[in-house]
């Protein structure tokens, strides 16, 4: 063992898989995992990565997910913004030449997004009522500075939520205009094509999306 620096992580698991979510999914990919999280989601599907793991230098992330192969990596959670050495991390993966992407709640509580270099693409859950988390918990106020390059999610656990959702992007009062958005329906509380055929009927200028990884293996078990 080292002596922990401020920039060590403390990391669940790292492994190679396809991307499941996001605007880059079905890309083959390393997801470096980091522990910890303080919200508690009602459609969370990463509950073993509250606790647990092992403290990584920067370093010896940078070795193992360059022994995976993957261009693209994954940098998730929890929270990963919850440690302060993720933005060294993140930094030090765009240094190594990789497609850098970035999930992250959104939510008070943690780094800003304006902490994450430039060059990661920045993948925010904006959290739905559904989620159990309430409207004051998302840092409304850091959303702005987000980009093209960047990415909104939106997982609707009912038609409560796709309505909360849907009016969020139609008021264009909240969201930066020329972030990409993305609808996704709650793993066994939502019908994907209740979902689908609600964005038809109302013309929504959104990407419908299905999360892959679970579709390839709805056992759970998501990597090589």
């Amino acid at each position: 063992m080292h002596a922990q620096t401020p920039d060590d992580l403390i990391v669940r698991e790292i492994y190679r898989t396809i991307l499941g979510e996001s605007t880059e999914a079905g890309r083959p990919c390393a997801i470096v995992r980091l522990t910890g999280c303080h919200r508690r989601c009602s459609y969370c599907d990463s509950a073993h990565a509250f606790a647990g793991g092992e403290t990584l230098a920067v370093a010896r992330i940078l070795a193992e997910v360059g022994a995976l192969g993957c261009r693209t990596v994954l940098v998730t959670g929890g929270e990963p913004l919850l440690q302060p050495g993720c933005p060294a991390l993140l930094a030090a993966l765009l240094g190594d030449g990789r497609r850098t992407v970035l999930e992250t709640s959104g939510t008070r509580g943690a780094l800003p997004l304006s902490a994450v270099p430039v060059g990661v693409r920045r993948v925010v859950d904006v959290k739905t009522p559904g989620s159990g988390l309430r409207e004051r918990d998302v840092a409304w106020d850091q959303l702005g500075c987000l980009d093209a390059g960047d990415e909104l999610k939106f997982v609707c656990c009912d038609r409560a939520d796709y309505e909360w959702s849907r009016d969020l992007v139609r008021s264009g009062s909240r969201l930066p205009p020329a972030t990409p958005v993305v609808f996704s329906a709650a793993e066994g509380l939502l019908p994907p094509a209740s979902l689908a055929g609600w964005l038809v009927e109302d013309g929504l200028d959104v990407r419908f999306q299905l999360q892959l990884h679970k579709t390839l293996w709805p056992d759970g078990e998501r990597r090589t």
